[in-house]
Parts: C-alpha cells; structure tokens; sequence
C-alpha cells in the first residue's frame, strides 16, 4: 500500500485549494501546471501558476520542493529529523520605470508578507529589443520548511497571494 509523503499530501493539498478558487470561485485563472520527479538528484516539485480572472498582468507562483534529505528523513524514519517541503512564491510582471515600481512593489509585498519576508526582485530584458519595457521576476522565499502542520494555513496563504495579485495590478 503507498503511503504518501508530506510532499505528497501538501501538493494534493495546495492544487485542491488552488483549483478551487479556478473551477469553483471564479476568482482566479490556471495557467501553467509543473509536477516534476527529478529522478537525477531525486526531488520532488510541483507549481501552479494562476492570474486574477480578468487581470492578465501579474501572474503568481507557488512552488512546493522535497530533496532527497527530505524523503529520507520521512520514509526512512530518521530521528531528528523532521521531514518538509520548501515553498517559493513567484510573482511575474512587466514594468517600465524601473525605480519606481520596483520600489512600489517592494513597499507592497512588505505590508503584505511582513517584513521579515524580503522579496527579491529580478529584472530581465531580451538583448536587441527596442522596449523600455522589463520582466520583473519577484519572489519570496520562506526560510523555514513547511509540513502538514502547516495544511490549515493554505486559505490564508492563498489569500494573501490574491490580495497580492490585486496590489500588484495596480502598480
């Protein structure tokens, strides 16, 4: 009999959640799907990235991610070790004033996420286009791993991601 993980439990978890607010609120638009075993360095990941309904221009992220260690420490039953995912959350928007959205967008991701969640923004540009115009790549790392423990806090998280959404429009 398979016995799933925390990965796996989290991700059924997290896409249930997200698919909800798609098919049966209304709110929010899929747009891209990853469930991925690396069987290289065996990892886990899964990502689901969504837009407001209605708002193509800010796109966010959320990526669960269980390494080796963590599947060890789980199936194995190591003691001391308490098996986790990581979560990445990604936001994607095009800016063209660099100083002033970014700074914007920095002073709203802290207000959101609390400052001790510092958002890294990433700017990029395709060499020989003639725009003004860059992709902002923002994202947020938590420092600490998430487990089932953490399954009741997905409404919550998710709320704020949309709040974020809808912030992120704006700017």
């Amino acid at each position: 009999m398979f016995d799933p993980t925390v990965f796996d439990n989290l991700k059924v978890a997290m896409e249930n959640a997200v698919y909800d607010l798609d098919n049966l609120d209304s709110r929010i638009e899929i747009t891209q799907r990853i469930d991925r075993l690396e069987m290289s360095v065996m990892s886990r990941e899964f990502g689901v990235q969504f837009r407001l309904k209605g708002h193509s221009g800010v796109t966010a992220e959320i990526r669960l991610k269980a390494d080796l260690s963590n599947l060890a420490a789980e199936i194995l039953e190591i003691e001391d070790q308490i098996p986790g995912c990581s979560l990445l959350l990604r936001f994607n928007k095009e800016i063209h004033e660099i100083e002033t959205q970014c700074s914007r967008i920095e002073d709203i991701l802290s207000e959101i996420w609390k400052p001790d969640l510092r958002p890294v923004q990433t700017l990029s540009q395709i060499y020989g286009e003639k725009t003004s115009t860059y992709h902002n790549r923002i994202e947020l790392r938590f420092s600490r791993q998430i487990n089932e423990e953490q399954m009741e806090d997905i409404p919550e998280l998710l709320e704020h991601i949309l709040l974020t959404l809808m912030e992120l429009n704006k700017v």
